[in-house]
């Protein structure tokens, strides 16, 4: 999503400098970005779900390629294209863009070993964070001090985008895919202890998920209608296992309540980064103060990443303490994001998405790894998908309904005052759930204790009864 701010603050601009220069129809004098930014939602909702088919059925590559050229095709019109029609064109090879980024991480677990997946998974994070915060910290410079165009620097990340796409060709084929092209006959490469919930000895402390279900990566038999070389049969067997194993992974609570959590906020922050842009302009027209949005996205992406890795170093029962945590952060986007709404002091505002930034961070990495932790990379993707997808639905009917010219057409600083209400419902609905599994926790406990007390000589039942109180 850094890329997204990026294009959103070129598109304003780009706006503003068409709107000096072509005499728009009156009655769409400010409904500008009404108009164009929702196409991105709607075409990121509408690729998303083929795309993440499509992606396993070519073998990643030849989606990246497209990805890349979408790339180009975008930039392309960000630098030349003139006019409403061009901008919305734009948001649409946008989407393609977003719902083609499945592929670069899909391809990466596909041409590593399963015991690197965490180096990998940090290294490529770490690439793009640091790579995001040079970008924005550079054009920073080079706008305050330089006092460069955006033409120009639409023009440098143009030929970004075409290295890029030259660097996607040479990259191999991966011979193996995660669902459509899995080798028959052989084992199932060995996975990182805690991450496979189909191990024979799942964590202590957690009951495992999509019990008993079958993993692609695992054995096949020769008689396995997967390995029949119809092409319909595979399509076929392939969703009819998506189906069973979202079944089976959802029946667990703890999984549910997180991934439900993932999609609700991810919605949420994927929209206020769609119209930060707007209300930081509104708080502070670009045409009469110095603008220093580029320099507030490398802070907050800089909070993002400490927050990420601070959220790696704690050691804490995510399991009974774990969604308090979301009620308590989602408490503090809402007030950031209020803050942001009342303020009419850019700073301030600044500082509201800087904290909310960091705390979204913080809790997508803790959500990334309580949904990861007991599911093989499989099950993962597979969840990942479907909460994006429903991430992007929600963000849909937000967008319809309060910012679309055909639905309320919000103000956008009336838009932060119902994002705020928003994640502040998000706070209360996890703030009760968390209080119930901690209440339940101590009932349990106490319930322990009085058992123990009760049977003083078997202490084996004791502790085994124990250690089911974190299990939710």
């Amino acid at each position: 999503m850094g890329t997204r701010t990026v294009l959103l603050r070129r598109i304003v601009a780009k706006i503003k400098e068409v709107k000096t220069c072509v005499k728009w129809p009156a009655h769409r004098q400010g409904s500008i970005t009404k108009e164009v930014f929702p196409i991105w939602t709607y075409s990121y909702l509408a690729l998303l779900l083929p795309v993440f088919i499509i992606t396993d059925y070519v073998r990643y590559k030849p989606v990246i390629i497209l990805q890349g050229i979408s790339f180009i095709v975008t930039w392309l019109l960000l630098v030349f294209g003139q006019g409403l029609r061009a901008m919305q064109v734009l948001e649409f090879f946008y989407g393609m863009v977003s719902a083609s980024e499945v592929a670069y991480y899909a391809y990466i677990y596909s041409v590593v070993s399963p015991e690197h997946y965490q180096k990998v998974s940090g290294y490529c994070r770490s690439i793009t964070l640091v790579a995001y915060t040079v970008a924005s910290v550079l054009a920073q410079l080079l706008v305050s001090l330089a006092s460069l165009s955006y033409f120009h620097l639409n023009v440098i990340s143009l030929a970004s985008v075409c290295v890029a796409l030259l660097f996607s060709l040479f990259l191999p084929m991966p011979e193996k895919s995660m669902f459509f092209h899995v080798q028959p006959g052989k084992g199932a490469p060995p996975k990182p202890p805690g991450k496979d919930a189909f191990s024979k000895e799942p964590q202590k402390d957690r009951k495992p998920v999509c019990k008993g279900l079958v993993t692609f990566s695992g054995n096949l038999g020769d008689d396995d209608p997967l390995n029949d070389p119809k092409p319909g049969n595979v399509t076929l067997r392939v969703f009819v296992q998506w189906f069973q194993d979202l079944k089976g992974c959802y029946s667990s609570k703890h999984l549910f309540y997180w991934s439900l959590w993932w999609a609700f906020s991810t919605a949420g922050f994927n929209q206020v980064l769609n119209y930060v842009q707007i209300l930081w302009d509104y708080k502070a027209p670009s045409q009469s103060s110095a603008i220093y949005n580029g320099a507030v996205e490398a802070l907050a992406t800089f909070g993002g990443a400490l927050a990420a890795f601070t959220a790696g170093c704690v050691k804490v029962n995510w399991n009974l303490l774990g969604e308090l945590a979301l009620a308590i952060f989602s408490a503090a986007d809402a007030g950031s994001l209020l803050l942001m709404h009342y303020t009419t002091n850019i700073w301030v505002c600044y500082a509201g998405f800087l904290i909310f930034k960091s705390s979204y961070m913080l809790l997508i990495t803790i959500a990334a790894f309580q949904i990861a932790v007991n599911l093989s990379v499989e099950r993962y993707a597979l969840i990942f998908g479907i909460s994006t997808f429903v991430a992007l639905v929600i963000q849909t009917v937000m967008t319809i309904a309060v910012v679309d010219n055909q639905g309320l057409g919000l103000p956008v600083s009336i838009q932060f005052l119902i994002y705020g209400s928003y994640f502040s419902v998000i706070a209360g609905i996890f703030l009760m759930r968390s209080v119930y599994i901690i209440y339940s926790a101590k009932c349990r406990q106490g319930r322990c204790n009085s058992t123990t007390d009760q049977n003083p000589h078997d202490p084996e039942d004791s502790i085994s009864d124990t250690n089911t109180v974190t299990q939710f």
